[in-house]
């Protein structure tokens, strides 16, 4: 990496605008080998954006004295000068996402924008669908409070914790409403990661301690609904339902960050092809909580996350192209 000169400054521009900057209005840029040629509004061939994000030494304000003794009392002439002496170097932002923001119109624009991108490639098809566009809310009001993500992921839990306790009483009544409550609990618990990516707070505990504590509600759930139903039917085989979805459930759970690390599509971004988690158990169990029928929940969510490990482990097996010749050969060598 090359160092930035005393008699240098560094201009951040963006070589592929997105959509929601309005070109028109923005700050065209022309580069050439390492360094900014010209820079104006009216610029017709130019081939960079100026993102007004910059890296100065002192020597910006001699240029801008310059500039402004020939009639030009904006930034832009400054750097012009300074480009002229081919001392002005430029950055690219890559895909990091920025906007111009000069009026309240702007400021709606880019909190809309900020908030389509919290919307993960690995969001399942409930996630995505019935979950964040409620969440994006919540965050959105949360925002604006000292609330941190860790914070949110206790309350998540708590809620989830709350609702799965009611299902211990086995009555349709506290089914219904701890279904109700442990959809609340989904719905928030996508908001502990949208808070975190907004405010920057984002860290590798926050992530454990999210997926931690969905695993003591998930196991709640299961046992609430297994000795609920066993209490009032009498009917021991619900135990044996509990115990495949509950296993079914930790095992999905444990495959699902290698298979989000691993299957996407093109080369390693854009949204997963198909992805069974955690969003899809939850909605089938409050279904089956409004529905009172317990056994055929606990079947469907035993057969379907136990099938999705397995899916997962044979496409490892492809994936990964490790098979037992391979570790024979390894073993051999």
């Amino acid at each position: 990496k090359r160092k930035i000169g005393k008699d240098e400054c560094i201009l951040c521009v963006d070589n592929n605008p997105k959509d929601h900057l309005n070109i028109d209005d923005a700050t065209k840029v022309r580069t050439i080998d390492h360094r900014i040629e010209t820079i104006g509004k009216n610029l017709t061939d130019y081939n960079c954006i100026d993102t007004g994000i910059f890296i100065c030494n002192p020597v910006i304000f001699d240029a801008l004295e310059e500039s402004i003794s020939k009639g030009d009392e904006g930034l832009s002439g400054g750097v012009n000068v300074l480009a002229q002496r081919n001392k002005m170097r430029y950055l690219r932002l890559a895909d990091n996402f920025w906007i111009d923001i000069d009026d309240k119109t702007d400021l709606k624009n880019a909190e809309r924008f900020l908030c389509i991108k919290l919307k993960k490639d690995t969001d399942g098809p409930v996630s995505r669908i019935l979950n964040r566009p409620i969440s994006l809310r919540i965050s959105k009001a949360l925002l604006k409070t000292g609330i941190t993500p860790n914070q949110i992921s206790v309350l998540s839990c708590v809620i989830g914790l709350a609702g799965a306790s009611l299902f211990f009483f086995g009555e349709y009544f506290y089914l219904v409403l701890g279904g109700i409550i442990i959809h609340i609990h989904s719905i928030v618990d996508g908001c502990d990661g949208e808070i975190a990516r907004l405010k920057l707070r984002r860290t590798k505990y926050g992530g454990y301690l999210d997926s931690f504590l969905d695993r003591y509600v998930d196991a709640v759930i299961i046992l609430g609904l297994t000795y609920g139903y066993w209490s009032i039917s009498g009917d021991s085989t619900i135990w044996i339902m509990g115990f495949a979805a509950l296993i079914g459930s930790f095992i999905n759970t444990y495959t699902g960050e290698k298979y989000d690390s691993i299957f996407k599509i093109g080369n390693g971004t854009g949204r997963l092809k198909f992805r069974v988690g955690r969003d899809m158990r939850l909605l089938i169990i409050v279904v089956g909580a409004f529905t009172n029928q317990i056994p055929i929940l606990l079947i469907i969510v035993a057969v379907l996350a136990n099938f999705e490990a397995i899916r997962r482990l044979i496409l490892f097996r492809n994936k990964l192209g490790y098979d037992v010749k391979d570790m024979h050969r390894e073993f051999a060598n």
